[in-house]
């Protein structure tokens, strides 16, 4: 697919997002969730955040995409999230994996165990977080940096191209990898997007709504578009935000409005590049 192809499907993925208005349900971060949330909206999309099993099954056949993060597990979610996973292959809807934490616990170890088998459409993490899941998945080679730290990368977007290619071919779907240029691959094209902000990183929340605004443009198109789309909005929502920013607090408020307020055209023409 060569880049103006990419640039008109971005075009058209972003401009049906608004005139459907997708319902796309998270079990998501309870740290992050009012961004998630906001971000969601502010893509066009509708948000609904679940928690307990029945609300997770029932909500995977009501909505149209889903987004499961594993930033602050319940102990419940050792049911939620598998009968969720297995409702939504049910359904054949498409979803989005946020592995955050990867690494930290048996809980979260075994879940992300369990969705080996149960797919998801588009995974979204830091370089560390692809590679930690790709090794979990026995699809790596075994080699990071020094792992997570918490849930920060220790580990370069580049390093992770090849864990996130075998990831995109493993699943059938798209891996989005997130840092100071974002990696978005289907295992066959490769491209990083340009821009976004160094204030990003200095809130809570933007990589979990990251993943939320990747879920609600899967409801439109395919798992590589959307994932692209996402990444091509945040960055350029980012970029404007961070030249009327004083600091944090004001980016992450002129974020949404510049997120809300992208064209379909402006999110196309962000740069990016075939690697």
């Amino acid at each position: 697919m060569e880049q103006e192809e990419m640039r008109r499907k971005i075009r058209e993925t972003v401009h049906r997002t608004k005139e459907d208005c997708p319902l796309v349900p998270s079990i998501t971060n309870t740290v992050t969730i009012n961004l998630v949330a906001n971000a969601q909206l502010a893509a066009g999309g509708s948000a609904a955040m679940v928690y307990l099993p029945d609300e997770g099954e029932g909500m995977a056949a009501a909505g149209s995409a889903f987004y499961i993060n594993m930033g602050t597990l319940m102990p419940f979610y050792a049911e939620t999230l598998p009968r969720t996973a297995r409702a939504l292959q049910e359904h054949k809807r498409p979803w989005v994996l946020d592995p955050v934490g990867i690494g930290i616990g048996s809980l979260r170890k075994g879940l992300l165990q369990c969705f080996r088998a149960l797919p998801p459409s588009i995974v979204r993490g830091n370089a560390s977080e692809i590679i930690a899941l790709a090794n979990l998945w026995g699809l790596g080679d075994g080699r990071t940096k020094d792992g997570v730290r918490g849930v920060d990368a220790t580990d370069s977007v580049k390093s992770a191209r090849s864990a996130a290619e075998n990831l995109a071919k493993f699943i059938h779907g798209a891996v989005a990898v997130s840092g100071e240029q974002d990696l978005v691959t289907d295992g066959q094209v490769t491209v990083m997007s340009e821009g976004g902000s160094v204030l990003f990183t200095k809130i809570t929340g933007a990589g979990c709504s990251l993943g939320g605004v990747t879920a609600v443009y899967a409801a439109e198109t395919s798992p590589f578009i959307a994932a692209l789309t996402a990444v091509q909005a945040y960055n350029l929502a980012g970029s404007r935000a961070e030249k009327r920013a004083a600091g944090p607090g004001t980016f992450e408020k002129y974020f949404l409005d510049a997120l809300y307020k992208a064209s379909p055209e402006d999110i196309a023409e962000n740069p990016f590049q075939l690697i």
